[in-house]
């Protein structure tokens, strides 16, 4: 690349003129939306725009002289990649939640100077923290421009998606028990009116999906629930005339999606709001009327969608075997594609992302992918948020190990499962690598637990045996899964990071187990299942939970170095496989009966 013409590096010159013309000394642009969510429509992906930096997280800053991504370990091979040319350069971060930034801007900002964000985006939380280090330098926060928007030309719109209802049975409870749910919460809060803005949080309380935000079944809306009503606020032509019908019928109201800050400024003397710190943006809470009370706490619709009811978890198990079913499928597939002569020719990652995908729409419920496909071949796979494209990928070709990870959205469930699988001749350096993280998923999937407990604590079991070889990585161990909703759900996780009460393990809740190790440069191994939290009685010591193992796929053992696990490892990865071979056998036939049979076998260790 001819760095003089990289197109970050343009579009950098291009913001600093608007910087400029507006008097600001830095901008801020974090990966957000007015919804904070993860993963973003078109119209809020500025941060990929103007870096070139096309991971799902990291925050960009630029000042009048210099520019910085910050990201953590997971996208850091990829970053200095993307990176290369634009003269951005790489702030390596410990996690995806540190705030590196705030200090970077206090330093490299001159006293009196201003940094711009856009409020619209800005977390109301992370704008106490960055306001409060800013204040401290002597430097002022302008959150009420939208640098961007001059910056930026041929933006895109908002997305135009039909809004669709998720109906019975796969959707036991309905809306309006949920809104009585929500309700007595606030209630208990002493909240006359709950405004969220999370489109998970929206589409769970109203029982509707959309298709706004790729790979994830939701749509862009706001919501404000009062004491007897509720306002949904939505684009005009979303939701149809019968849908509309049924919502009034339930106390819900449409709106214009641009009118959710009115209605916020409107609200009468005396009123008493709840919002989420967490959860809602500096934007709409400066809306808010110097007369009404406002409280802070985590939305109650958050925690109550985090746990799954015992009818949610029966659709859930029926997902994962269908799921389970298509990765057979694809599996006997690949393994005869690799095998000695090739039968098929050259297989490429891109290749295992479309034959996969193939295999999952032929699936019961199947709806569409819950993320991007990441098949890393080799070096590709130590890249954990890697993502293979038809100008970019490898060659599945001579010795070494595929990792895939990569899931579904279903009627009846949201997956999410990581494998890795040898093709030719591996060495004992992959062998004692790939065991040592199964150690850890193994580990914590046979863990019992007293309710409540906090997610370190959990998080340490998985990385025990690789601490014990001077081995770690880099990402949270676990993270919440939706029912039919985001891949990432809050507020649980299994990380070292996560110590407060609402990211505690309760009964109901589904996370992943996915531990890892990570070589650069040469390859990368995760194992992941999906975990339900299931009640096992209580003693005088409390109330217990164990994890209920919900993915159903074969565990390949080849890569597995002999004497390594433990009888015990041995003997859970054993009942897995009669598990997961009793799931799935009446749901497949022929070469994918056979390769699941066939992977199934008892293991000697």
């Amino acid at each position: 690349m001819d760095t003089r013409t990289s197109p970050a590096r343009a579009r950098i010159a291009r913001l600093r003129e608007v910087m400029h013309s507006r008097g600001v000394d830095a901008v801020l642009v974090p990966s957000s939306d007015p919804h904070l969510s993860e993963y973003l429509p078109g119209r809020w992906q500025g941060r990929q725009h103007f870096s070139g930096f096309t991971g799902s997280m990291a925050t960009l800053v630029v000042t009048t002289d210099k520019a910085a991504l910050f990201a953590d370990s997971r996208y850091w091979t990829q970053a200095e990649a993307e990176l290369q040319g634009s003269g951005i350069a790489l702030v390596k971060i410990p996690t995806g939640t540190a705030a590196h930034h705030i200090d970077w801007l206090a330093s490299e900002v001159r006293r009196g100077g201003v940094v711009a964000v856009d409020g619209d985006v800005l977390g109301l939380a992370a704008s106490q923290a960055l306001r409060g280090r800013l204040s401290a330098a002597g430097i002022a926060l302008k959150t009420d421009l939208d640098i961007l928007a001059d910056a930026w030309d041929e933006r895109a719109a908002l997305p135009q998606a039909r809004v669709y209802e998720h109906a019975a049975p796969q959707a036991p409870q309905p809306r309006a028990a949920k809104l009585a749910q929500v309700r007595a919460s606030m209630a208990a809060l002493g909240a006359t009116h709950h405004f969220v803005s999370t489109v998970d949080d929206i589409a769970w309380i109203t029982n509707l999906r959309g298709a706004d935000v790729d790979y994830n079944p939701v749509f862009l809306a706001h919501l404000l629930i009062a004491a007897d009503s509720a306002t949904l606020f939505v684009g005009a032509g979303k939701v149809d005339a019968a849908l509309q019908a049924a919502l009034a019928a339930d106390g819900i109201a449409l709106a214009d999606y641009a009118a959710a800050g009115a209605a916020l400024a409107a609200l009468p003397q005396g009123a008493v709001l709840l919002v989420d710190p967490r959860r809602i943006t500096l934007g709409f809470r400066e809306q808010v009327a110097d007369g009404v009370r406002v409280v802070e706490s985590i939305n109650p619709s958050t925690l109550a969608k985090s746990r799954k009811s015992d009818a949610e978890l029966a659709f859930v198990r029926e997902a994962m075997a269908q799921d389970g079913a298509a990765m057979c499928a694809f599996y006997a597939w690949f393994d005869k594609a690799t095998s000695p002569g090739r039968p098929f020719g050259p297989i490429t990652e891109v290749t295992i992302d479309e034959k996969l995908s193939g295999e999952r729409r032929k699936r019961q419920g199947f709806v569409g992918l819950s993320f991007p496909v990441i098949a890393g071949w080799n070096a590709n796979g130590a890249m954990p948020h890697y993502r293979a494209s038809a100008e970019s990928h490898a060659v599945i070709e001579g010795d070494g190990l595929l990792l895939i990870d990569s899931g579904g959205q279903y009627v009846g469930g949201t997956t999410d499962i990581t494998r890795v699988w040898p093709v030719g001749n591996i060495t004992q350096q992959h062998r004692q690598d790939y065991t040592r993280v199964l150690q850890g998923t193994l580990a914590l999937s046979r863990a019992r637990f007293p309710r409540g407990t906090l997610s370190p604590m959990l998080d340490a079991l998985a990385r025990a045996p690789l601490w014990a070889a001077k081995l770690d990585y880099g990402h949270g161990t676990g993270h919440g899964v939706g029912y039919f909703l985001n891949v990432h759900e809050g507020p649980q996780s299994i990380s070292k990071a996560m110590t407060e009460p609402a990211h505690a393990m309760e009964p109901g809740m589904i996370t992943s187990i996915e531990p890892g190790l990570y070589r650069p440069g040469q390859w990368g191994i995760r194992i992941e299942n999906l975990v339900a939290n299931v009640a096992i009685g209580a003693n005088e010591f409390g109330d217990f939970l164990e994890f209920e193992t919900l993915t159903l796929c074969p565990i390949d053992t080849r890569c597995v170095e002999p004497g390594m696990l433990s009888a015990e490892d041995v003997a859970w990865l054993n009942a897995y496989h009669v598990t997961v071979r009793e799931r799935l056998l009446p749901l497949v036939e022929g070469e994918a009966r056979d390769w699941l049979i066939k992977r199934t076998e008892t293991f000697a260790g």
